[in-house]
């Protein structure tokens, strides 16, 4: 089996998981991809190590707006995005998106890693030594103009990790008192957003560094986006039907070991 073959297969075997846990939890599947999508081209010897982070993370952008859409519209159809926050959200995140997608270049790789490491393990202890799941509390949501601003870093540091958002926007969501399962539908939702507006960013600062001779649409590798996709696209609504059927303490849990993994994973690299 040639290389090429060989890592669209492992890309399509990552998208079957991704996908699922897109629609179960919201998060696009960046916290997977990136990591699981690094040691691919490392192990493929694909690309030098010094630019294998920020092609992960450019590639799993691109591949989170179609997991995103795929999810998103199985919650939609299930009554879980909240359309009258959607919009101001999505704003936010899209100006965060767009900025730090151009800034990519800039980062060094170590810091990258760090930022993802520390970001997501904050997070999942967050999530997981919050109250029992009851979804009610004495916050509300701050008035829509302040709700741009916070989602506007979100947007920002969920694109520089190379995220969705909904690892980010789900914590955020639910401390000022939105249901659980809303906060994951309307971070499907936002995952479009971010994907197109963060991809748009690291494709026009990676024109000077790859060409599209060799599968790259700027720090993009195309036959990983395409094998994450082949998959991810059927799975996510898998995952978000089975949003409906769990519990909310189940879903924090689930969605608070994961972080960890991910976070640990990218550390220890």
């Amino acid at each position: 089996m040639s290389e090429m073959l060989l890592l669209v297969v492992y890309c399509a075997l990552l998208g079957c998981g991704v996908g699922f846990l897109a629609g179960l939890l919201g998060i696009g599947g960046g916290l997977v991809i990136v990591p699981v999508l690094s040691s691919i081209l490392l192990y493929l010897e694909v690309l030098p190590a010094e630019q294998v982070v920020i092609v992960a993370i450019a590639t799993s952008l691109a591949s989170i707006l179609f997991t995103s859409t795929s999810s998103a519209l199985a919650h939609h159809k299930n009554g879980n995005v909240p359309w009258d926050l959607a919009p101001w959200i999505m704003t936010g995140v899209a100006i965060g998106a767009l900025i730090s997608g151009f800034m990519a270049a800039l980062l060094p790789e170590k810091a990258v890693r760090l930022v993802f490491a520390i970001s997501v393990a904050l997070i999942a202890l967050k999530m997981f030594f919050s109250g029992k799941g009851n979804d009610t509390n004495e916050r509300q949501l701050p008035n829509k103009g302040i709700l741009t601003v916070l989602t506007t870093i979100t947007g920002a540091l969920s694109a520089i990790i190379g995220i969705g958002g909904g690892a980010l926007l789900v914590p955020l969501l639910t401390f000022f008192s939105l249901n659980i399962k809303k906060a994951i539908g309307c971070a499907s939702a936002c995952g479009i957003v971010i994907a197109l507006f963060g991809s748009i960013g690291y494709i026009s600062s990676g024109l000077a560094h790859f060409s599209f001779a060799d599968g790259f649409a700027g720090f993009v590798y195309l036959p990983a986006l395409f094998g994450i996709v082949c998959t991810s696209w059927f799975t996510a609504p898998l995952g978000a039907k089975a949003t409906q059927y769990l519990p909310v303490p189940t879903i924090k849990k689930i969605f608070a070991v994961l972080l960890v993994v991910m976070a640990v994973n990218m550390f220890l690299k």
